[in-house]
């Protein structure tokens, strides 16, 4: 039975979290930009792994979902952290990182860190160095200068409300890019993209395949897929991975 709570970030804000025992490897989610681990494929996880009696984690960043904190004040830097906090705090043992979107990137950024405990990486539209390689070359010039004036942008959304985008947040994910000069992982590599993705084109999947430097990265392709990933169809391919 999943037990939820909540645990500190290294900064102090109060992180929302699901935990559900089970045997090892775990298995942990990571989100996306803006999403929350109430997400359909939070839930399937976690339903998936309860049936399996394997460990399941799923966690809110700061600033999204039950957690704490402002979205405003948040980067890739910080909700790295967020999820290195629960990880280390809540589970034991070998994980698969299941990351969507954003979260595939911290997946990346997680593993580097603790090679130890991050023993695959499922990578769901996998968003690495989304910030300057997909969001900033569609922003105009005058949300440009609003950021820069203003530290802030509110840019519609297909999901949902308006979402601010952050100087800090464009400043500081530059610390943490991956894809121009290739990176190197201590565990295999599974992607997993639609190819109808109007977030994450399918060719981005393709660079960050040939950025991993290694041999047993995976990439599956899903003609038809979009972003979330969340049909029936694709909840059972995803399942499918993970299981595997």
């Amino acid at each position: 039975m999943e037990t939820t709570g909540r645990i500190a970030a290294p900064d102090g804000t109060s992180i929302a979290y699901g935990l559900t025992p089970g045997t090892q490897p775990g298995v942990v989610f990571l989100g996306g930009f803006r999403s929350d681990m109430q997400g359909t494929k939070a839930i399937f996880l976690r339903d998936l792994c309860a049936a399996q009696g394997r460990a399941f984690l799923r966690l809110d960043y700061s600033g999204h979902g039950q957690s704490g904190g402002a979205f405003e004040d948040g980067s890739i830097g910080r909700w790295t952290g967020d999820a290195e906090a629960a990880v280390l705090a809540l589970t034991e043992g070998p994980q698969v990182v299941v990351g969507s979107s954003m979260g595939g990137w911290i997946a990346l950024l997680l593993a580097r860190r603790h090679p130890d405990r991050v023993v695959r990486i499922i990578g769901l539209a996998a968003a690495a160095d989304f910030t300057t390689a997909l969001m900033e070359p569609t922003l105009p010039p005058a949300v440009m200068a609003a950021i820069a004036r203003d530290g802030v942008a509110h840019i519609p959304s297909d999901y949902g409300a308006p979402y601010p985008i952050t100087r800090l947040l464009l400043e500081e994910s530059r610390k943490n890019l991956l894809l121009e000069d290739g990176f190197d992982l201590p565990c295999p590599l599974h992607l997993v993209q639609g190819m109808a993705d109007p977030d994450v084109p399918w060719r981005h999947a393709l660079r960050t395949l040939d950025a991993c430097r290694r041999d047993d990265t995976r990439l599956t392709l899903v003609r038809d897929g979009d972003h979330r990933l969340s049909r029936p169809q694709d909840l059972a391919l995803i399942g499918q991975i993970v299981s595997d």
